[in-house]
């Protein structure tokens, strides 16, 4: 290797930590424009030979809108109603806290005042209002400054989420209208030999589809299934529930499960055990069972991955890359295992051992 070739490859290493450095802030978006130009690309190949690449793009983006995020913002700013009203339930009193000092009183014998024991750990009126006397006006100003910076950190929350969604819709614009190309110009620069680039690539196919379709479809599925049994069951605020299952189900084993079972300990304590031995029974025979049949078959199966692995791979990856690991974290083990075959085949050309 000649000195040019050492410098550029040191250069390249440095302004690769400096893109990344670039990107991390805007890591999550960047991975879901990377998932929707995954799921768009059917449909844009389709299109783009009738309207051209941009054109396509964009309807397909406002079709995205339109279609997922308008319904979505309902079902949210349903879910968002019913979780304001549980708040509000609770702050009262009126969900549970005397029903479950009485549960209680029976079980253990012992009278507890759950209100007292709530107000000595949590918020002290009295405290809070500064007294009486002079006290009040440092209180005041001390209430006033966490006010505007409670402000300033909302606003520039508020501003940061803005940027993202804008790199997001870039992002995604040009990956649908660029995305051939793109590939083109990595096959052009890899080090590795065609045959071997296409054969990763096919992979990361696989691992993207089976990851993708498998975790959304049982997230819906579990998400359902929960709802229609809070419904029928009379547990209140189903659709709240719906969403916050099928969102929580995206984790392995126990996603569903920490929704269902303090459901079933809250129809206990309100006096309705008949119902709450039926949801059991309905959460651990219907909702459980879905998730440890559907994942494996349609997730590692697809994959073409040990389940152990494929599970290992969505926790590892949501330590690592936040939420999207959820998605990522398989297909990064997957790769992994597929670079090691290619390494051994190398040592082996008959192939594999094993």
């Amino acid at each position: 290797m000649s000195t040019e070739q050492r410098l550029l490859l040191v250069t390249i290493a440095l302004f690769g930590v400096l893109a990344v450095l670039m990107v991390l802030p805007y890591e999550q978006y960047l991975l879901l424009a990377i998932l929707l130009a995954y799921l768009l690309h059917p449909l844009q190949r389709r299109l783009r030979s009738s309207v051209g690449p941009r054109v396509s793009a964009g309807l397909l983006i406002i079709g995205v809108f339109l279609a997922v995020i308008v319904p979505l913002g309902v079902f949210v700013r349903v879910a968002v109603r019913q979780a304001i009203s549980i708040l509000t339930a609770i702050n009262r009193g009126d969900v549970g806290v005397g029903a479950l000092e009485n549960f209680l009183g029976r079980q253990v014998g012992v009278s507890v005042d759950l209100q007292r024991l709530l107000l000595r750990s949590g918020f002290d009126a009295s405290t809070a209002l500064g007294g009486a006397g002079g006290g009040n006006t440092t209180t005041l100003l001390n209430n006033a400054t966490r006010v505007v910076t409670n402000l300033v950190s909302v606003f520039g929350r508020v501003t940061d989420i803005a940027i993202g969604l804008m790199v997001l819709l870039f992002v995604l614009y040009y990956l649908l209208v660029d995305g051939p190309a793109l590939v083109s110009w990595l096959r052009a620069v890899s080090p590795f030999r065609v045959s071997t680039f296409d054969r990763l690539y096919d992979r990361i196919d696989r691992l993207m589809y089976a990851v993708l379709f498998g975790n959304l479809l049982v997230g819906i599925v579990q998400g359902v299934l929960v709802g229609i049994g809070f419904a029928v069951l009379g547990v209140p605020n189903a659709i709240f529930w719906t969403i916050v299952t099928a969102v929580l189900s995206l984790l392995p084993v126990i996603g569903a499960f920490i929704v269902w079972v303090p459901a079933v300990g809250y129809l206990f304590v309100i006096d309705r055990p008949v119902i709450a031995v039926v949801l059991l029974a309905y959460g651990t025979l219907v909702v459980s069972l879905s998730d440890n049949y559907l994942r494996p078959v349609i997730g590692g199966r697809e994959a073409q991955l040990n389940p152990g692995v494929f599970i290992v791979g969505i926790f590892g990856g949501l330590a690592v890359f936040g939420f999207m690991g959820v998605f990522f974290g398989p297909v990064v083990l997957g790769l992994l295992i597929v670079l090691v075959e290619i390494f051994a085949e190398y040592r082996n050309p008959v192939g594999p051992a094993g």
